[in-house]
């Protein structure tokens, strides 16, 4: 039998006193391994939210042998503005809530309640970040390169891309210059938790394939940690590559249109072309945007309307 709590709990305060709180579910079914889920940590992505309503259901149902627990709403700041950062008036020093692991009982406001949930994550024995990518991206899962639970976890949950992300001195200046080591991901896997980020793709919206791709891989997650019988099921046609932190970046600001016979998932050599960036008032061509490497392409840009710096397309190299 399945002890199931829903726990109110608060994590933050904001300057006229009221309260940021989420709900935190467990599901207890006895001895056995815990698996800490989480969902829109960024309030714009979902359908991450809709995957633990879903489970919610077979997991009361379910002969657990160990604990699971989920937080639907991880970022109740940035859900209700259904964005992806918190206005600078609430925090000023770190507007992005993945940036700032393991939080800080002291700190900024996102740093404080990502400390409040992290109580529960380092006492968990694997753990589940679920993110949503956008339409321009394809569904995949990010771990940690070097680190064979992550990995072993990724490759469970499914999905047909699987991206190793390097860390630290091997990952360059992007890694460093975007925060990277502050996200859920890399500071429970530091701490020795294996985790994961599954991409669900889309944002915004529920899903159905989204949803369900999370379903199942959530579900296999589970069972490869022994918590629920049986073997993981296939969700997907898994192919390995290593997401390497590089984009193919707008030169300058227009309109950008990705080229027809480009898609997402195709396989891409340098100098591939992906897309013309022109200047909408002049026609004039601003930029031929082609590939910087070998490899997947999994994102390319749809939103026509770029700034400088924008990321048009990114291209992971096959392992």
């Amino acid at each position: 039998m399945v002890e199931h709590t829903a726990e109110r709990v608060t994590l933050a305060r904001l300057p006229s006193g009221v309260e940021v709180t989420t709900t935190v579910h467990t599901y207890d079914g006895g001895r056995g391994p815990t698996v800490y889920v989480q969902a829109a940590q960024h309030g714009r992505e979902i359908n991450g939210t809709e995957v633990l309503r879903r489970v919610h259901g077979r997991l009361l149902d379910a002969d657990l042998s160990g604990r699971v627990v989920t937080v639907p709403v991880a970022d109740p700041l940035t859900f209700d503005r259904v964005s992806y950062t918190t206005p600078e008036q609430l925090d000023s020093v770190n507007d992005n809530m993945n940036r700032v692991w393991p939080g800080d009982e002291s700190g900024t406001l996102h740093e404080r309640m990502a400390a409040r949930l992290w109580a529960y994550v380092r006492g968990a024995d694997a753990v589940v970040d679920l993110h949503t990518g956008s339409p321009d991206m394809l569904t995949h899962v990010v771990f940690m390169e070097g680190d064979g639970d992550s990995r072993r976890l990724g490759e469970a949950f499914g999905t047909d891309l699987l991206l190793s992300e390097q860390a630290g001195d091997d990952a360059g200046a992007e890694w460093e210059r975007r925060d990277f080591g502050g996200k859920l991901r890399v500071a429970a896997a530091r701490e020795g938790v294996p985790s994961i980020t599954p991409e669900l793709a889309h944002n915004k919206q529920l899903v159905e394939e989204a949803v369900e791709t999370g379903v199942t891989g959530l579900l296999n997650v589970l069972r490869e940690e022994g918590i629920l019988a049986g073997d993981p099921t296939p969700n997907g046609e898994t192919v390995l590559a290593r997401n390497h932190l590089g984009r193919v970046t707008a030169d300058d600001s227009g309109l950008f249109r990705a080229d027809p016979d480009v898609s997402l998932g195709d396989d891409v050599t340098e100098g591939t072309r992906l897309g013309t960036l022109y200047d909408p008032t002049s026609y004039e061509v601003l930029q031929e945007a082609v590939a910087d490497r070998n490899g997947i392409l999994y994102s390319l840009r749809k939103e026509a309307t770029a700034t400088g710096g924008a990321t048009l397309a990114r291209v992971a190299e096959r392992r």
